[in-house]
Formats: C-alpha cells, sequence, structure tokens
C-alpha cells in the first residue's frame, strides 16, 4: 500500500492508495471505532460500494446510517446539502460523528462541506471512487456547493482525517469520467511538473485500459504534487491558485452551459487548451507546447474546444471566480511546461484566444 502524508500540523492526514481499501482498512476502522458514523454517496455508486463499506465497519461503529444523493453536478445544491442535515439531526448525530464521503468529486465537495458545517466542524473522511476525485479533489480540504451565478463559490477548507483511493473502483468507470480524471492528471504535469508528464504521456494507453498499476502510479503523482501545494499554500493565498491552471475557463463553460451537460474534467480539458493559446500569445511559450497539449488532451478523448460563444460571454462568466479582483478575472499561464504563475491578461488577447479556441 502507498502511503502519502499531507503535513498540516494538526490536521495532517494520510492518503494510502492500494487495490481493496474499501472491503478492509485498518486505518478507516480505527477512526470509526465506537463512533456514529454516515456513509454519503449517490444513488448510483451507493448501491455498489456502500454495502462493502459498511460490512468492513459493522461492529466497529457504533451506528452506521447510509444517505444516498442524487448523481451529478447539478445536485451540488442546498437541497442536497439539507438532506445531510436532516438525515445527521435525525439520526441524532453529535460532535464526535464521523462522516464518509463514498463518490466521486460532487459527493466529496458536498460531505466535506457538510462536516465542515455540522454542529461548526466534524470529522470526515474521503473515499473517492472516481480518478478525478482520487487524483485532485478528495486532497486538500476544499469543499463546497454550486451557486447558479459561480461554481464552488459557497464553501470552505476543512481537512479531512484520511483519504482512500482504492483504484479497483476505477473499473467500473465509464469511459468519459475516466477521461474526465485524466485531464487532471494533465494539468497536475503541465503546469508543476514536467518528468509527471512524460509518464504520463507514455502511460495513457495503459490508463486508458485501467491497468492497475498505471492508475496507482498517476494516482501517487498526483496526490504527490498536490499535496506539496497544499502544505505550502493550504488556504490558496498564493501558489495553490496554481491548481487551478485551465480552470477560470473550465469553471465559465460548466455554469455556462448549466451543471452537468459538460463534466468537470471535460470543461478543464478545453480550459487548458484556451490557457495555452493564452500563455503562447502573451509569448511565455512557443505553439510547439500548444500543440503538444492538445495532442495529449485529444489522445485522453478530452474535447480542445469550448462552446461557440462570443468573448463577450466567456468573459461575463468568468467575472465570478474566486481569482478574480474585483470582477477583473486573473488567470493560471505557464511559462514553461511544469511551470505556472497568474496574472492578469489584455482583454484583447484573452478575446482572441477565445475566438481560436472555441466551436465554429
Amino acid at each position: 500500500m502507498l502511503k502519502l502524508d499531507v503535513a498540516l500540523g494538526d490536521r495532517s492526514y494520510p492518503i494510502l492508495i492500494e487495490r481493496g481499501l474499501i472491503d478492509h482498512c485498518e486505518p478507516l476502522m480505527a477512526l470509526a471505532r465506537s463512533r456514529q458514523v454516515a456513509v454519503i454517496s449517490n444513488d448510483r455508486v451507493g448501491p455498489i460500494y456502500a454495502p462493502r463499506l459498511i460490512a468492513g465497519l459493522t461492529g466497529v461503529a457504533s451506528k452506521i446510517v447510509q444517505i444516498n444523493l442524487p448523481d451529478g453536478e447539478a445536485n451540488k445544491d442546498w437541497p442536497s446539502m439539507n438532506r445531510i442535515f436532516d438525515s445527521l439531526l435525525e439520526s441524532r448525530f453529535d460532535r464526535k460523528s464521523l462522516i464518509i464521503a463514498l463518490g466521486g468529486g460532487v459527493i466529496g465537495d458536498m460531505a466535506g462541506f457538510a462536516a465542515a458545517l455540522y454542529q461548526r466542524g466534524i470529522d470526515y473522511v474521503q473515499v473517492p471512487t472516481t480518478l478525478l476525485s482520487q487524483v485532485d479533489s478528495s486532497v486538500g480540504g476544499k469543499t463546497a456547493i454550486n451557486h447558479p451565478l459561480g461554481k464552488n463559490m459557497i464553501g470552505a477548507f476543512h481537512q479531512p482525517r484520511l483519504v482512500l483511493a482504492d483504484v479497483d473502483t476505477l473499473q467500473t468507470l465509464p469511459a468519459r469520467e475516466l477521461s474526465a480524471g485524466l485531464a487532471e492528471i494533465i494539468k497536475h504535469g503541465l503546469m508543476a511538473d514536467i518528468a509527471y508528464l512524460e509518464m504520463i504521456e507514455r502511460d495513457l494507453p495503459l490508463l486508458r485500459a485501467k491497468d492497475p498499476a498505471a492508475l496507482i502510479r498517476a494516482v501517487a503523482g498526483s496526490c504527490e504534487i498536490k499535496a506539496r501545494v497544499v502544505v505550502a499554500d493550504e488556504r490558496e493565498a498564493g501558489m495553490r491558485a496554481l491548481l487551478n491552471f485551465g480552470h477560470t475557463f473550465g469553471h465559465a463553460i460548466e455554469s455556462g452551459m448549466g451543471y452537468g451537460q459538460w463534466l468537470h474534467g471535460e470543461a478543464v480539458g478545453a480550459g487548458m487548451l484556451m490557457a495555452c493559446d493564452l500563455s503562447c500569445r502573451l509569448g511565455l511559450v512557443d505553439a510547439s507546447v500548444v500543440e503538444r497539449a492538445r495532442r495529449l488532451l485529444l489522445a485522453a478523448g478530452l474535447p480542445v474546444e469550448g462552446p461557440a460563444w462570443a468573448p463577450e460571454k466567456y468573459l461575463g462568466l468568468m467575472e465570478v471566480d474566486k481569482k478574480a479582483e474585483q470582477g477583473i478575472p486573473r488567470f493560471i499561464v505557464i511559462e514553461s511546461v511544469g511551470k505556472a504563475r497568474m496574472q492578469s491578461v489584455p482583454a484583447e488577447v484573452l478575446f482572441a484566444t477565445l475566438r481560436a479556441c472555441s466551436a465554429h
């Protein structure tokens, strides 16, 4: 079993990466011992994996409640949050209770946010079951729900006690969702680690074939990069914002299309190519970097064009972004493969990128 540590003082926690962790994991059993446990999942993942997870905790936890939410980004909202709170309150869960988030990034974000808010904060564990959530959203303590005007605009920083990445869960993942996870993997290479990107380029056929060893390598590499950044900047005061490479464009696509029409990773894939194109137009990288990113994204099964919107529509959507200052968006660009920075961008350069990278 691979073990990585997110070293945040009294908020530190391990990331465990292996096969079969859902069925048996001693660190999870130790956390759940004699506690009330709520397993939060959705109506797609819950029926598959919750019985196995609960079987391993039966006789260990004092009470286990399963909460299944509607699947999909469109349900990452207050009504779903209130379903969680209703169940916790009806079951008389106390401040020593434990929440387990079992599912993809939507479930992880909502269950983590519920843990941050319930009785002013209780413990939770991330058990991500999609590639995207294993390599990105389960690590770092960012929790949130969406607002009709912006993605992840209502949330809190609340670190988990443990992250369990069982790569066997990826065997049931549809090809489209696997590709969405590959977007975040590619992002980590483009903005932070050229050697990791080169490994992903070599391993891509194996990853798309769901080879367990290749998946473990990719998940571990992404988690190492993410953990390193989170330890340096837990609350996104500086360098952690670099992990949002491609996300300013991507979040605009998600909110503008309506949550759930594009998967998060699909929107980030198109957004990364926009960010690479923008970097090229700013004179930071040459066209070969843009073409390299395009080839890799296409090979991963990801879109490389955004919707056919006027640049003004994109800009209006991007003005509602956590990196924006007084409504003026700032962008993560790359100075070279593996090195990113944030900066403001002249409108004419931005509009040229949007025209070039939108469907025609």
